[in-house]
C-alpha cells in the first residue's frame, strides 16, 4: 500500500543535502593513480608514432603494435581505476581513456595528423615530437576532464552508449583502413 504521508519539507531538504554530500563524497574520491595518466600518455605516444611509421613507411602492419599497446593499457588503467575506487565512473572511461572528451580527442586528432604528414614526409624526428606531444596533451586535457568532473559531478557523470562507441571505433576504422588502401 502507499503511504499518503508526505515528507516534511525540512526532512526533504536533508535527505537531499545528504544525497548531494555522497556524490561529491565520491566524485573526490575518484583520485586515479598518477600512472593512469602517465599510462595513457605513454600509449598514445607510441600508437600515435606507430600510426604515422606505418603509413609513411608503407608497413601498414605496425599499426597493430601501437593499437595492442593502446588497448593492454586502457584495459589496465581502468580495472586499475575500478579496483582503487570500487566503483565504475562510465564518465572517466569514455572521456578520460578513450578519449571522446572534445578536448582530448583534439589533442589526439591534432598530434595524429601531424605526425601522419611527418611520417609522408620521411621527418621521423619529427614524428616523434608530434607523437610525445599528442601523448602528453592527451593526458594533460583527461586530467582537466577529471578536475572537471570533481568540480561538478552532475554535469561529467555521462557517458556515450555503447553503440555511440561502437560507431566511432567502425568510423575511425573505416578511416584507417582508406588510408591504408589509399597509400
Amino acid at each position: 500500500m502507499e503511504s499518503s504521508r508526505r515528507p516534511h519539507p525540512t526532512d526533504a531538504a536533508a535527505a537531499l543535502h545528504d544525497a548531494e554530500a555522497a556524490r561529491t563524497a565520491l566524485a573526490n574520491a575518484i583520485v586515479p593513480r598518477r600512472s593512469l595518466l602517465w599510462s595513457l600518455a605513454f600509449a598514445i605516444t607510441v600508437q600515435i608514432a606507430t600510426t604515422a611509421v606505418g603509413l609513411g613507411a608503407g608497413r601498414p602492419w605496425v599499426l597493430a603494435g601501437g593499437l595492442v599497446v593502446f588497448a593492454a593499457v586502457a584495459g589496465a588503467s581502468l580495472v586499475g581505476l575500478r579496483r582503487a575506487s570500487g566503483v565504475w565512473v562510465a564518465g572517466v572511461a569514455s572521456r578520460v581513456v578513450l578519449g571522446t572528451d572534445l578536448r582530448v580527442s583534439a589533442a589526439y586528432t591534432v598530434a595524429l595528423g601531424a605526425a601522419i604528414w611527418a611520417g609522408f614526409a620521411s621527418a621521423w624526428w619529427l614524428v616523434a615530437v608530434c607523437s610525445v606531444a599528442g601523448g602528453l596533451a592527451y593526458a594533460g586535457a583527461g586530467r582537466r576532464w577529471l578536475a572537471r568532473y570533481r568540480a561538478d559531478p552532475q554535469d561529467h557523470v555521462t557517458a556515450e552508449s555503447a553503440i555511440e562507441l561502437l560507431a566511432l571505433v567502425a568510423l575511425a576504422a573505416g578511416g584507417l583502413v582508406a588510408l591504408v588502401l589509399n597509400h
